[in-house]
């Protein structure tokens, strides 16, 4: 047998101590959520994990050693996503202007929960059975980046006092459930397909809702 010792599984069976995951495990794992990314964003949360691993260039074999299943991969591309938007929230909070910073990061927010409302519904169901204690450290993540945001513009007199960051996080979700996502026009409604700027109209208004008077 010619095939490479079994990369180190982050989950369940971590590699022995002192011993650092091997440079080509990295890559792969890196690799397969790159393209689990993808693949669900075209196909949903259940797109198919062999065409995952074969557009990662890896066999199943070497996905399964690094994740136990869909539910395990499903975290991590939600987590790998949300890395990318509080990433992007911090360093909005050095923009020099702070309108324009909460403005630009709820523009992310709604191209993510656009893109993740079906990945993070299935997480969901799948963690009813476990903890859910996932789902929970997202949201809190998400919130905790808005309300850093949020509380600079109200700070500046950018935004209103009366504003809760919870709040503004339900108006984009709901800008974000109620729009079709742009991959799935061919579904929607004629109506619908014929408006693919409607979200970004919905969002604008939000944000003029936003600013103090």
């Amino acid at each position: 047998m010619n095939q490479p010792p079994a990369e180190p599984q982050p989950h369940g069976r971590p590699p022995a101590v002192g011993r650092p995951a091997r440079a080509d495990a990295v890559r792969n794992r890196e690799r397969i959520v790159a393209a689990a990314r993808e693949a669900f964003a075209e196909a949903g949360p259940e797109a198919s994990l062999n065409e995952i691993a074969r557009r990662a260039g890896v066999g199943p074999g070497t996905l399964y050693r690094n994740f136990s299943g869909r539910p395990e991969l499903l975290a991590a591309v939600l987590n790998d996503r949300i890395d990318t938007l509080c990433t992007r929230a911090r360093d909005l909070l050095s923009a020099d202007s702070a309108s324009d910073g909460l403005a630009e990061w709820l523009h992310a927010f709604l191209d993510h929960a656009r893109v993740n409302q079906g990945l993070g519904g299935a997480l969901m169901l799948q963690e009813l059975e476990t903890t859910g204690t996932l789902g929970t450290d997202c949201h809190q993540r998400i919130l905790d980046a808005v309300s850093a945001l949020l509380t600079r513009a109200q700070d500046h007199g950018a935004a209103r006092r009366d504003l809760a960051p919870a709040d503004l996080l339900q108006l984009v979700v709901g800008i974000a459930l109620s729009t079709p996502h742009k991959q799935t026009h061919k579904q929607a409604s004629k109506a619908s397909s014929d408006d693919p700027e409607q979200a970004e109209r919905l969002l604008g208004l939000v944000l003029d809702a936003t600013k103090a008077s």
